[in-house]
């Protein structure tokens, strides 16, 4: 608990200088009118003028600029304090309207009547992730690629040409730029206490953002453009965010003095912890979520330095070097190629790693804080079960970083479900984690195809019927004999079966091996690149069995409704000849996806020539079902091709399994 106690920022001296001292050197009084017409229009000449630039190459004096626009900010400050929201609203909200979040901008001038530390941080950061989302949408009005970081699109050519590029110089003194306040990336990040951001800068950006939205204007009306805003992110089978049980009062009520006693808080960030459960509490779901997520890193950050023996890191690095932020904290190894130690404080059985990994990271995943951050979420309609997720994700974090004087909490009975979620995790978002959801998927699809309304095989012609008949059992006994081999490597109550067909190429077995734990966390390059190529062909049987159910049913409506010509009628019969021995071989390898998964980590035992070989044999499985996609779809319907193209494939994979080359042999 002394460490908790005994740290006072985790601003840098010089960043906490610029912060919180450099903007008040210059005591001058500044007139508002100098800023503002008559008609509140931002004079953007005169905030120009503040900024400062070095002789040397006219790049901009963030030091000089910061000292200069302190008085100015103070003055917007005091202005708007003088203002009631009606006279606000009339005055301004429409120069909010290009932001596509005007409510929210309103919001920021209710704080400011107030200011209260934790709100006007608050207000900060939901002003800068708006704003940076809106800038992207005029940018996209010059380009059609816009910028990741903010940095590079306040630095952007495009945006200079719509605005001028003297107003950017003035935004990237606020934010932006880390030789400047950048105010966006102390808080975003976890670095500044509520006490440590003035409010007259948050005023300034109010203003500055109504001052574009002038600018813009004006722009549009002389280019004849239309501001298109992008649509935003919308978080679908929420399910699968349901990590957590939901959060009562009772949980609350514990989490809050929680708070008070872990050694994972800070003291000087109590009051955001407060704040977000506050804000959970009161149905604000995305206010919670932007409260807590810096402050998961800067609790995480103090673990990352303790553990890694770099104190130094819990700071905000200078403009020479970057800061410790989730990505690198989360990393396999530190900058200098050690092994970071944070994931093996964390392993649980890997639980917080994994989970973290899955809502931030993971490009399939949510990516909540990125998307926060970067504007991309409604806040208004932000779920609450995502919300659910991280709270219940911090308390749990919360109780096994607690002094021993509290352990008593983590036996609480209102708490051991939630720890009990905790320990038992998997991640759901990693590649490996959506090829055992692929599998499943496809496998259920496929089992549909009994189901399917088929012509009576007395009406087919019995010459067609025998000679496809016995092409089609060829094909089958080929498939027994590879299950045969494959028994050996497959859960014991599916070892033996007198027919293997139905009994092994079914749901239980599949479900039963995806239920395999098998690592996520930091999986090597060949693990990944195995994954990928697994995943598409999962993708391509899942595709043909959609082909396959789509195409039988139109069929068999023409059939009975006598609308089908003799050459349709005879493609009819070819198609229902080929999903007899269709559907066992792409269950067939859907088997051999989930065995080769489940031993994926031993392709690192493969030398560089095994594991090319090996890569061309399972590109050469993905050719053949894509091949399937080709021929199925309604365009093609090449259903003789599918046999000739199936036998070449089986006798592949017979051959690859004799010669035990497959991952699941190097695995035993």
């Amino acid at each position: 608990m002394a460490l908790r106690d005994s740290i006072t920022t985790c601003l840098s001296q010089p960043v906490h200088y610029v912060i919180c001292k450099l903007g008040f050197e210059k005591k001058d009084t500044y007139d508002i009118n100098n800023v503002l017409s008559g008609n509140g229009e931002v004079c953007w000449q005169a905030v120009t003028e503040c900024v400062c630039y070095l002789e040397s190459d006219q790049s901009v004096d963030y030091i000089k600029s910061v000292r200069s626009l302190g008085p100015v900010c103070e003055s917007v400050n005091l202005y708007f304090k003088s203002l009631t929201k009606e006279q606000f609203v009339i005055q301004y909200a429409s120069w909010f309207h290009w932001t596509n979040c005007t409510e929210v901008f309103l919001e920021v001038f209710d704080v400011l009547q107030y200011t209260q530390a934790t709100e006007i941080a608050l207000g900060l950061m939901k002003l800068t992730s708006c704003l940076e989302r809106a800038l992207g949408d005029v940018y996209l009005l010059k380009d059609n690629d816009c910028p990741f970081l903010l940095r590079d699109l306040l630095a952007s050519e495009q945006l200079a040409d719509v605005f001028g590029q003297a107003v950017m110089n003035v935004l990237r003194v606020f934010i932006g730029s880390p030789h400047g306040l950048n105010l966006r990336n102390v808080l975003w990040h976890g670095f500044a206490s509520p006490q440590e951001i003035p409010a007259k800068y948050c005023a300034m950006l109010l203003l500055l953002t109504a001052g574009l939205g002038q600018l813009l204007q004006t722009y549009l009306l002389q280019t004849k453009g239309v501001l298109v805003h992008r649509p935003y992110v919308i978080f679908i089978s929420l399910e699968e965010l349901d990590a957590f049980p939901d959060l009562n009062d009772e949980i609350l009520s514990i989490a809050e003095k929680l708070i008070e006693l872990s050694s994972f808080v800070l003291k000087t960030m109590l009051p955001f912890w407060i704040a977000a459960l506050a804000a959970f509490r009161k149905s604000r779901y995305a206010d919670s979520v932007i409260l807590l997520l810096p402050q998961l890193e800067v609790g995480l950050r103090l673990l990352f330095t303790t553990t890694n023996k770099c104190p130094n890191r819990l700071l905000t690095a200078e403009s020479s070097a970057f800061y410790t932020t989730f990505d690198e904290m989360l990393a396999k190894h530190l900058d200098n190629e050690e092994v970071n130690q944070l994931p093996v404080v964390l392993e649980e059985p890997a639980m917080e790693s994994d989970f973290l990994w899955d809502f931030l990271n993971h490009q399939e995943g949510p990516r909540i804080r990125d998307r926060l951050s970067h504007g991309e979420i409604n806040l208004e309609t932000f779920p609450r079960e995502a919300a659910n997720q991280i709270i219940g994700f911090a308390i749990t974090i919360l109780c096994r970083f607690s002094d021993e004087d509290v352990c008593s909490f983590k036996e609480h009975m209102v708490l051991k479900p939630l720890m009990n979620c905790a320990s038992c995790y998997r991640s759901r978002f990693h590649p490996i984690s959506r090829l055992k959801k692929q599998v499943l998927e496809s496998m259920k699809s496929i089992h549909l195809w009994p189901e399917l309304p088929t012509v009576p095989e007395e009406q087919v012609e019995k010459n067609k019927r025998l000679e496809g008949n016995a092409e089609a059992d060829t094909l089958i006994l080929m498939i027994s004999e590879i299950i045969s081999q494959l028994q050996h490597y497959m859960p014991q109550n599916f070892c033996s079966s007198d027919d293997p067909i139905n009994n092994v190429l079914t749901e239980r077995p599949l479900v039963e091996l995806c239920d395999t734990r098998i690592c996520t966390l930091y999986s090597p390059r060949p693990v990944l690149e195995v994954v990928v190529v697994l995943r598409r062909i999962s993708a391509q049987c899942h595709q043909v069995s959609q082909q396959v159910i789509a195409g039988a049913g139109l069929r068999y409506t023409q059939w009975v409704n006598k609308t089908l010509r003799s050459r349709q009628r005879h493609n009819y019969r070819r198609m229902l000849n080929s999903i007899k021995f269709l559907s066992p071989v792409l269950r067939l390898i859907l088997l051999l996806i989930t065995l080769e998964l489940v031993s994926v980590h031993s392709v690192c035992k493969k030398n560089p020539f095994d594991y090319q070989q090996y890569l061309k044999f399972l590109k050469s499985v993905l050719q053949y079902t894509e091949n399937l996609v080709t021929y199925t779809s309604p365009e093609k319907n090449k259903w003789d091709e599918t046999l000739e193209l199936t036998k070449k494939t089986l006798i592949k994979i017979r051959k690859i399994s004799d010669r035990k080359l497959m991952l699941m042999h190097l695995a035993t």
